[in-house]
């Protein structure tokens, strides 16, 4: 059946979380607490790096945009949501919905592109030690997340101009916790084939080849690893990159089962339910595993509790 169209789009539906509505404040309270937490624990990173100095290094850098990054990322969608399921208003402006989909996507290729710069820091620091204050200097340092920032932002500029030149059929009700460009896409009665090739060349040049480099950087690492004699010197080697790959596992494990690898049967349920993991969850795992996994975080945090101790006397 031919749907109908309208071009002139003031709003959309987000439909939300598959949920009864019974169980909406329960849900609400849950969210609420993982959003907060997700924000302090990630200010809480950047606070730890900013006033310790032995974290002035570069791999402390970047995971302190990565916690920048977080705290943006999770606040996109999530006080949308909570403001939906407290309101019971499911409604979102059209250039509120195009806005949430540009600054979604931003963030998702930021995290992307700042755990690829993360890889190649623990690469440089255990395959070539004696090189590394030479290789990650400041400067570099520097020039990758600037790099990051542009490539991000001209990528989620692209799909937010191709969206925005695309007519909508009379059905604007989104199967979804925020404006997915999937799920827009699949609203639109206008040709797609431009967007979706965008997607494409985006997904290898966003997704694809960050991963390819993060897990060659780790072959390389693990080769490296399995050259040093001395038990001592492979767990030294494994502790300093666990957090990392911890981080890209859950990441990229999400979104490649999510989007790559999708079932036939995959209801927008089970859907809904997966893109929570890299958009809720992930951000709210960052800082319990860069704390609890890394002895330098977890010292610049006794010594600051020791220092406000001191303070408070």
């Amino acid at each position: 059946m031919k749907r109908e169209k309208n071009s002139s789009v003031s709003e959309f539906l987000l439909l939300g979380l598959p949920i009864r509505p019974e169980q909406q404040g329960m849900f609400f309270a849950l969210f609420l607490g993982v959003y907060l937490t997700t924000v302090l624990g990630n200010l809480l990173i950047l606070l730890l790096i900013r006033l310790d100095t032995r974290l002035h290094t570069p791999m402390y850098f970047f995971l302190s945009h990565l916690a920048l990054t977080d705290v943006s990322f999770s606040s996109v969608t999530v006080p949308k949501m909570l403001i939906n399921m407290h309101t019971r208003d499911q409604s979102i402006p059209y250039a509120g919905c195009v806005t949430q989909m540009y600054f979604f996507l931003f963030f998702t290729d930021l995290d992307d592109f700042l755990l690829t710069s993360m890889a190649y820091d623990r690469y440089v620091a255990i395959c070539h030690p004696l090189h590394y204050s030479t290789v990650m200097r400041q400067g570099l340092c520097t020039l990758l997340v600037t790099v990051s920032w542009i490539l991000s932002c001209a990528n989620a500029l692209c799909h937010t101009l191709l969206l925005t030149r695309l007519s909508f059929c009379a059905d604007h009700s989104i199967p979804h916790f925020f404006c997915d460009l999937d799920a827009l896409m699949k609203l639109s009665c206008s040709d797609t084939s431009l967007n979706e090739l965008a997607i494409f060349t985006a997904g290898v040049v966003v997704i694809i080849l960050p991963l390819i480099c993060i897990l060659t950087s780790y072959g390389r690492i693990g080769a490296t690893i399995l050259k040093v004699p001395s038990t001592k010197g492979i767990c030294k080697a494994l502790s300093t990159c666990g957090s990392h790959l911890s981080v890209v596992s859950l990441y990229y494990g999400t979104i490649i089962g999510l989007y790559f690898f999708p079932s036939s049967n995959t209801s927008r349920d089970k859907s809904t339910i997966a893109s929570v993991m890299y958009t809720v969850v992930t951000p709210l795992l960052n800082p319990f595993i860069y704390s609890l996994r890394n002895r330098d975080m977890k010292g610049a945090l006794e010594r600051l509790l020791h220092r406000a101790k001191i303070l408070s006397q």
